[in-house]
């Protein structure tokens, strides 16, 4: 295939965004391959001994030199894109191992680790449509399955584990979080700000649209004063699938919230979804403290469910 980039040692690298999120990245090669431009995905496959991401982190690589991602703290990301471009220009994918057990002796990782790095070179947009349609639109989890001797990309549906499974590698994502808040207080505000600078999706909610909207990859956060304004929205939360459910209100409070809650008939192990006193670390007398604290929990919590 003709490389209108003959001289690669010429191509000027160009990080386009400091992304790790796969979406954001997926999104940029497919706009990529639509405008023309021949990509590379590349995926952390392998770790030795540690390393600053998780296995299956991804950049994105375009043949002018741009790329985004990370599958190090930044400290390779360059050396990698070169890797990806000379993949490019031979049109076929490769394995690229860095620091522990490389080849490369002047390119040693910080942490004293080792990653092997599979390069694939992306021909058509169809796989990463699928892809985007499914955490993204339809909201389903979702793996990305790599035959590296076919050098083919498939999409399989449904919640798997990010590794190898004998000769293929399987790479896992969930639909991004969203989170429903319910309060109109200093609380509320002051945390739809911090998870909103976060990136995070905040939908306003109340009691006739959480059961219809919220799925398991949503987390339900209720910052009222008034167990009474609650109680018909946490009704509603806990027939939800949600990942997440927090209350604001001490031990107290809470007792008395699951008494209630008791003699209406909710079982004991729905109302030990209930998250209260809301938030990772408290208590909490200023609303900024407590914005942290409880997207410190939620983010927590999807640290845990990290396939």
């Amino acid at each position: 295939m003709d490389n209108p980039y003959l001289n690669l040692e010429e191509i000027e690298l160009r990080p386009i965004a400091l992304v790790d999120r796969p979406r954001e990245i997926f999104a940029f090669l497919r706009g990529a391959i639509l405008n023309g431009q021949r990509c590379a995905l590349v995926t952390l496959a392998d770790i030795t001994d540690g390393a600053s991401r998780a296995l299956g982190a991804h950049m994105a690589v375009t043949e002018d030199g741009r790329y985004c991602g990370f599958v190090s703290g930044g400290c390779i990301e360059a050396a990698v894109t070169r890797e990806a471009l000379e993949a490019i220009a031979e049109d076929t994918d490769r394995v690229c191992r860095l620091g522990k057990g490389s080849s490369f002796f002047d390119i040693v990782l910080p942490c004293g680790g080792g990653l092997s790095l599979t390069i694939h070179v992306l021909r058509e947009a169809t796989t990463i449509d699928l892809l985007l349609d499914a955490v993204v639109s339809v909201r389903k989890p979702v793996s990305l399955v790599y035959d590296p001797r076919g050098q083919r990309l498939s999409v399989r549906t449904g919640l798997s584990a990010t590794g190898w499974e004998e000769d293929r590698l399987v790479t896992a994502y969930r639909p991004d979080p969203r989170i429903f808040l319910a309060g109109k207080g200093i609380e509320s505000r002051a945390f739809s700000d911090i998870a909103t600078a976060a990136g995070l999706e905040i939908v306003p909610i109340d009691a006739d649209n959480i059961l219809r909207q919220a799925d398991g990859e949503s987390a339900i956060v209720l910052l009222h004063h008034d167990i009474e304004k609650e109680l018909p929205v946490l009704r509603q939360a806990l027939a939800s699938p949600a990942f997440y459910i927090g209350c604001l209100g001490g031990r107290r409070t809470h007792a008395n919230r699951r008494q209630r809650l008791l003699k209406e008939g909710h079982s004991p192990e729905q109302l030990d979804r209930i998250r209260a006193p809301i938030g990772l670390f408290g208590p909490t007398r200023e609303a900024r403290s407590l914005a942290v604290s409880v997207l410190a929990e939620i983010m927590s919590v999807l640290e845990s469910r990290r396939p």
